[in-house]
């Protein structure tokens, strides 16, 4: 083996450092918000100032190393546990809003047979179409406030289907499209407050969430 030159000293811990960083196509810190997270992921708020950073982060796709990675199968059961439990009683929720800038979303899909909770990976929008309709919107990483907020009434939308990672393109109408633009703001570091006409408090979720515990973990600091 050739004796290195100092330059190539200087760089082999960077490269090296850099391949970490893709192992499992997730970084370091995404990896440890999926293993150490609980089945019930802590959830962002505008709150906390590390969390508004980073809902106003604009997600990426994942890679194709971290499409077939065990990781994203736990990060897609740990974020149907959280959407669905009643402390959160969402209809959707954005890998944002567990810390995690990827373009994953899962949400509930009203007009299908069973009204099933669905994820998806690597969304994107791609047209809003129909009449703007304007109706009432919350978010779970903006509690305890909603607002009146105009959306298109109905939407194309391209994604991997989470399980097979086929890709799809669908065109989806009414509230489901409602919530397809809600989580895909989330995934360009748009929060509905940015786009409402009026934004209130709501004062019965205020109550119910009266003893809820919105401290960040310290394993996240």
């Amino acid at each position: 083996m050739q004796k290195m030159k100092p330059i190539l000293r200087l760089l082999l811990p960077l490269g090296l450092s850099l391949l970490g960083c893709a192992r499992g196509g997730f970084t370091p810190s995404e990896r440890r918000i999926i293993e150490q997270s609980d089945s019930v992921m802590y959830v962002t708020t505008v709150g906390h100032p590390s969390d508004s950073l980073l809902l106003r982060t604009p997600s990426t796709d994942l890679p194709p190393q971290a499409l077939r990675s065990p990781l994203l199968q736990t990060l897609v059961a740990k974020m149907n546990r959280t959407v669905l439990d009643p402390r959160q009683d969402g209809v959707g929720l954005a890998a944002p809003q567990v810390g995690i800038n990827r373009r994953v979303i899962v949400l509930w899909r009203e007009d299908k047979p069973g009204q099933p909770y669905e994820t998806y990976v690597n969304v994107h929008l791609e047209e809003r179409l129909g009449n703007i309709v304007t109706g009432p919107e919350g978010c779970l990483s903006v509690p305890p406030y909603r607002g009146m907020v105009p959306r298109s009434e109905c939407v194309i939308v391209s994604y991997l289907d989470a399980y097979t990672l086929k890709p799809h393109r669908d065109t989806v109408r009414g509230y489901a499209a409602i919530i397809f633009q809600h989580e895909c703001d989330h995934l360009d570091g748009i929060l509905y407050i940015d786009r409402a006409d009026t934004v209130f408090l709501d004062t019965d979720w205020a109550a119910q969430r009266k003893e809820f515990d919105y401290s960040r973990p310290e394993w996240m600091e």
